[in-house]
């Protein structure tokens, strides 16, 4: 049977913790806070006056980056895979959005539901730092309740290059439930040549994105996008002094439905 979630009221806010293990061959770990946005993609928000800069969803940020919208940007990669939404269905984004003339989104992801309210596609948009995009279409029980536990589901093998510590090797398990009250997002890689594994969580509870909300979240998180960028960096150093050999990145050949 197809899963169904419940209706989510948006926009709206997610203060979250990003944590980050690195196990098997070399151990790491990073935790970073930050705060992410829950979107409509046919009503995407737009702040009054001063608070404007502080959030804005253009649709160069996500896909081929030259779609006239970020809906038509999804409904062009969905088309390309013949996995197409019909009239009247519903997308919803969680992302970072462009903050201060700044946006840099490692993990996006767009639950697709049908006019009946059904979720039919689970879509994740991966970026790297440099500046390549790759997006995964994965089943709707990936977004399914994440008691089934994370190893569950089937696995989606890696075929972008990330993490310059990483190869394009081995296989992603994704528990990708779409947020209500909490944020519980879950992304495990294991499968590599060098026995590396990593998994990647994403925590958080709702908040209200009205003006004082988007305020109190950009003074607790300053110039957040920016600050992810800068954290990525500062953690690719480290492990280089620590000695982690660096991977050579392939060729990017955009997706299509990404070009």
């Amino acid at each position: 049977m197809t899963p169904r979630t419940a209706a989510v009221a948006t926009p709206c806010l997610y203060e979250a913790e990003i944590r980050h293990v690195r196990s098997g061959g070399s151990h790491y770990r990073i935790r970073h806070r930050t705060y992410l946005w829950l979107v409509d993609l046919d009503e995407l928000p737009v702040l009054p006056g001063l608070l404007g800069p502080l959030a804005r969803f253009y649709p160069r940020d996500h896909f081929g980056g030259d779609a006239r919208s970020v809906r038509a940007g999804l409904d062009g990669f969905l088309a390309a895979r013949r996995a197409g939404l019909p009239p009247g269905s519903r997308v919803l984004m969680l992302a970072h959005a462009r903050v201060l003339g700044h946006v840099f989104n490692p993990l996006t992801v767009y639950w697709c539901h049908g006019p009946d309210g059904a979720l039919r596609h689970v879509v994740a948009e991966v970026h790297n730092t440099y500046g390549e995009r790759h997006c995964y279409l994965l089943p709707p029980e990936t977004g399914s309740d994440p008691g089934t536990g994370p190893d569950c589901g089937p696995v989606v093998p890696k075929e972008f290059y990330v993490s310059p510590f990483l190869a394009v090797e081995g296989g992603y398990r994704m528990r990708l439930p779409e947020p209500g009250e909490r944020l519980a997002l879950t992304v495990r890689l294991a499968g590599g040549g060098d026995g590396a594994r990593l998994t990647a969580t994403v925590r958080g509870e709702r908040r209200p994105a009205d003006a004082r909300g988007v305020l109190r979240a950009a003074l607790r998180h300053p110039w957040s996008t920016a600050a992810v960028s800068a954290g990525i960096r500062y953690h690719g150093i480290r492990l280089w002094l620590r000695g982690l050999p660096v991977r050579p990145r392939p060729r990017h050949v955009p997706q299509e439905g990404l070009k």
